[in-house]
């Protein structure tokens, strides 16, 4: 800690304040903080000064909906469908599972598909009114506690009407982590990727036991798709993996 708040320039309040809020009272040497860690010193002096992603316009992705539910924090959960046949999946639930009720009714929608990118309480908090209100919907996910017919495999990809949804594995932030793309948007519109909290626009999932698998993962499954691929994280706004790529910090 000693080190850390020399290279900050700050007192060990000060530091807690800015790693817990993003700022503090107190001028915090950003850059020479950043080289300590480990990180890319110009990519967290953009994010400690302002950087965020380009706006996202979602006209691309018609058949794609954001759901953000808040309890104590917001989480986002992401409803896709297809135009043609109505059959719809949902990527995590959130705390709350009324504005998806409401959009699947809405759209008039089926709720087929149910993927789970890891099982922290945040993220599942609505999985049993999901069930409840769609008996008939599939579970995917990774938990080795999932009968074996809803584990996910990589590979396998799992059509959703004219969607796929293919499954790659990135464990870190949790052991069960997966991000799941999906592809064959109409009109050619660019893959999306749903990645939990493997990585944020500008950060990451915490990971305070295995870093190293969690940014080699995040190399390997999230940053090798194309650039334009829309990434849709667990919590925070849209971004895209180019942006990514050339800002965030964590991956010098």
């Amino acid at each position: 800690m000693a080190e850390a708040t020399a290279a900050a320039g700050v007192d060990e309040a000060a530091l807690h304040a800015f790693e817990t809020d993003g700022m503090s009272a107190a001028h915090v040497n950003v850059k020479e903080l950043a080289t300590l860690l480990g990180l890319d010193a110009e990519k967290a002096g953009r994010v400690a000064d302002g950087w965020e992603p380009v706006p996202v316009n979602l006209s691309n992705w018609r058949e794609l909906r954001v759901v953000t539910t808040v309890e104590g924090f917001e989480v986002n959960s992401y409803l896709v469908w297809d135009a043609e046949t109505r059959e719809a999946a949902l990527f995590d639930t959130g705390w709350f599972a009324d504005g998806i009720f409401r959009l699947v009714e809405e759209q008039e929608l089926t709720l087929r598909d149910l993927f789970i990118t890891h099982m922290h309480g945040d993220h599942v908090a609505a999985i049993g009114e999901v069930r409840k209100r769609n008996p008939g919907v599939r579970l995917h996910s990774n938990s080795t506690h999932a009968p074996v017919e809803q584990q996910v495999i990589p590979g396998k990809p799992v059509a959703v009407g004219c969607l796929e949804v293919d499954s790659r594995l990135t464990p870190g932030h949790a052991e069960d982590g997966v991000t799941y793309v999906v592809k064959r948007w109409p009109g050619g519109a660019p893959a999306v990727a749903v990645v939990g909290d493997a990585i944020f626009a500008g950060s990451m999932g915490k990971d305070f036991k295995t870093p190293e698998l969690a940014k080699r993962k995040i190399r390997e499954e999230i940053f090798s798709l194309p650039s334009d691929t829309l990434v849709c994280p667990g919590h925070g706004p849209l971004t895209t993996v180019g942006e990514e790529i050339e800002n965030n910090p964590f991956f010098p």
